[in-house]
């Protein structure tokens, strides 16, 4: 069957069971179930095919098989190079450079990093659609993390609820910063005279960003900045910069500059999370990229 699938061996600890509350401790929702009942997924136990009001005895082997991935129609398969950084069979991290869009738009239709992930799945005979863990603005460069299936998204959206998943980020920004380090919580919000622009306002979400100064470039006047998230708005970064009175480099819509860098001066260096499938902690690092490095060598 053209789809991904799950195995696991009831314990004595967990018997007996309904199977029903067996795959609910597996953190399979009971959205998921609905969706594997009436779409094209199934449930074994014993290699036999079952309704989830089946009692599990201790050593029963469960089986689940998820339904069929259906791609978006607004995604198309692109022979596009792709970096990657990591890959098993549940996840993929790649490192996107700047000037791609994470997926396509109406302004940008082609050469999106899920357009380049589908024709990567394509030529693997990998049955999944794009299931984004993060995502970058277009002109940010960096690690961008993607769930090969349904299940493994799901379980990568509660670590990021309980923010278990650590992402950092270099940034250079105009000016130096007077404290070595600081935390920015100030809540965001959409700018309702723009589509794209975010701004800081009470009505928004709350943004926490903490920040350390890791060097001054004093004939250029800018800083090196390390950057964590503790939650993930659009365009959080640079409008808590912006706020504070140190835009990004290149960063025109928040009030950065354009003459020593064309893009907004931030990467996504280091992501880390507990594999959910293995307990595993994974770090995820990716090395600045060649505009960022050669501006910083030239102090």
């Amino acid at each position: 069957m053209n789809t991904f699938t799950f195995t696991w061996v009831v314990q004595n600890e967990e018997a007996p069971v309904l199977l029903r509350e067996y795959l609910k401790s597996k953190q399979i929702s009971k959205a998921a179930l609905t969706d594997i009942k009436f779409h094209g997924g199934a449930l074994f136990v014993n290699k036999k095919e079952v309704t989830v009001r089946t009692m599990l005895n201790s050593g029963d082997e469960v089986t689940v098989w998820f339904p069929p991935e259906k791609k978006s129609s607004s995604m198309e398969a692109e022979n596009i190079s792709l970096d990657i950084i990591y890959e098993d069979p549940h996840f993929i991290a790649v490192l996107k450079p700047a000037g791609m869009p994470t997926i396509p738009s109406l302004y940008q239709p082609n050469g999106s990093l899920a357009s380049a992930i589908l024709y990567h799945y394509q030529i693997n005979d990998i049955p999944s659609t794009f299931h984004a863990v993060n995502r970058l603005d277009k002109d940010t460069s960096g690690i961008v993390l993607i769930a090969k299936h349904r299940f493994a998204h799901s379980l990568m959206s509660t670590q990021q609820k309980d923010k278990v998943i650590k992402r950092e980020y270099i940034a250079f920004v105009h000016g130096e910063l007077k404290e070595e380090r600081g935390t920015i919580d100030q809540p965001i919000a959409r700018n309702p005279e723009s589509i794209i622009e975010r701004m800081i306002s009470e009505d928004g979400q709350r943004s926490i960003t903490h920040y350390e100064k890791l060097d001054f470039v004093e004939h250029l006047n800018f800083s090196v900045v390390s950057l964590r998230l503790e939650t993930g708005r659009t365009h959080q970064i640079r409008v808590h910069m912006s706020s504070i009175g140190h835009p990004l480099l290149g960063d025109d819509l928040y009030g950065g500059k354009l003459e020593m860098i064309e893009r907004q001066a931030l990467h996504s260096e280091k992501t880390s999370f507990i594999h959910p499938f293995t307990g595993e902690r994974i770090l995820l690092v990716a090395d600045l990229p060649t505009d960022m490095q050669q501006l910083w060598k030239h102090r």
